[in-house]
């Protein structure tokens, strides 16, 4: 096994990280990174995402990003955690053995715990289990959730909860019912997402690049499917991505008619330019790691100690938070990516200034 650090000064997605590692191991066919963004608030905890990138960079450039956006989203959901997070290049239908994942833990082990990992797309409790083999540092395994270890409904639900709050900011509506949304990816948490807006009376089309995903969506809970390519434009309230980043980017933008986007999806927007342009469209963007982030609360509970209890009412709180960026935004006639960052960054830049119980105070 092969680990080394990288020297990112070049990559424009470059963030002042504390530390980027590269891992090869020949025996088991292992390429992964793991790139910790900032340690100020706690260690630096995220999902092991495996995905079969077109190239290393595009992996490269995809983990400063979501680890980046970790930090934002653990600080503004007031854990006592920094942002990291763990790629794996590779085709998670295709490619995962045992060895591969036992190989990630000792990787994740060498880092001496300034990294834990859980589950992300194209990972699963399974392979956090076989990675803890290994290691100490992997969560998102057992006890406080009710899903078995699962964080992906925990993440719907503070989705759906953020969505509810800017439907009644931003449209005036108090409930979803008779509310069109438009859900792009009905995996794991689009799929509870969209459960949760049909069970709630919204009127709801779903697309994802799976065809599986689509049938077990319609058949299950009635929506109605639409192509991947239409998704973003059809004439609905709220457009919901909860696929892969950069949903709201220069080709889909002239094409978006919600006047909400609110989704699941991490780094939605392909820069925070499109987040401004939005503001100036009238329309309303929830800022992806401020409504998305109760898979990480979810885990942080199970790994520190608590209830389910606990945990869904640090959720529900995030929709205060939500709030302040609503009215932050509209106060201040800027974008709401930009206040978000902001607010985040207050609390992130002064360490211990979370008032959640530490991971080393939880045992």
């Amino acid at each position: 096994m092969e680990i080394r650090s990288l020297d990112l000064g070049a990559y424009a997605d470059f963030d002042a990280h504390e530390r980027v590692v590269e891992c090869r191991d020949g025996a088991s066919g292992l390429h992964a990174l793991i790139a910790i963004h900032n340690t100020n608030l706690g260690p630096a905890l995220g999902g092991c995402r495996m995905w079969p990138y077109a190239d290393r960079e595009e992996a490269v450039r995809d983990v400063l990003r979501l680890s980046r956006g970790m930090t934002y989203k653990s600080a503004l959901a007031r854990l006592a955690l920094g942002g990291g997070k763990a790629v794996i290049i590779g085709n998670p239908h295709q490619d995962k053995s045992r060895e591969m994942f036992l190989a990630m833990g000792k990787f994740i082990d060498a880092l001496g715990g300034e990294y834990i990992t859980a589950e992300d797309s194209g990972t699963s409790v399974p392979d956090m289990q076989v990675i803890r083999e290994r290691t100490a540092h992997a969560a998102g395994i057992s006890a406080v959730s009710e899903h078995g270890g699962d964080p992906s409904p925990t993440t719907a639900f503070g989705t759906f909860i953020g969505l509810r709050k800017a439907v009644d900011f931003h449209l005036g509506r108090r409930d979803l019912a008779g509310v069109r949304v438009a859900v792009q990816g009905v995996g794991n948490v689009g799929y509870h997402l969209a459960r949760q807006l049909v069970e709630a009376g919204a009127e709801v089309h779903v697309a994802d690049i799976h065809a599986g995903n689509v049938d077990r969506a319609v058949d299950d809970l009635g929506v109605t499917a639409v192509p991947v390519d239409q998704v973003h434009a059809l004439d609905v309230d709220v457009f919901s991505p909860c696929a892969m980043g950069g949903a709201i980017n220069d080709q889909t933008l002239p094409g978006l008619r919600a006047k909400v986007v609110a989704g699941a999806a991490n780094n939605q927007l392909a820069s925070a330019g499109h987040g401004d342009e939005l503001h100036r469209r009238g329309i309303l963007y929830v800022p992806d790691y401020a409504v998305n982030a109760g898979g990480i609360i979810d885990i942080y509970y199970q790994h520190c100690g608590g209830n389910y209890d606990d945990v869904r009412q640090h959720v529900e709180s995030t929709a205060d938070t939500l709030l302040e960026v609503f009215r932050r935004a509209r106060e201040e006639n800027r974008s709401t990516c930009r206040v978000a960052d902001e607010l985040a960054e207050e609390r992130f830049s002064r360490p211990n200034s979370s008032p959640a119980p530490s991971l080393s105070e939880a045992g």
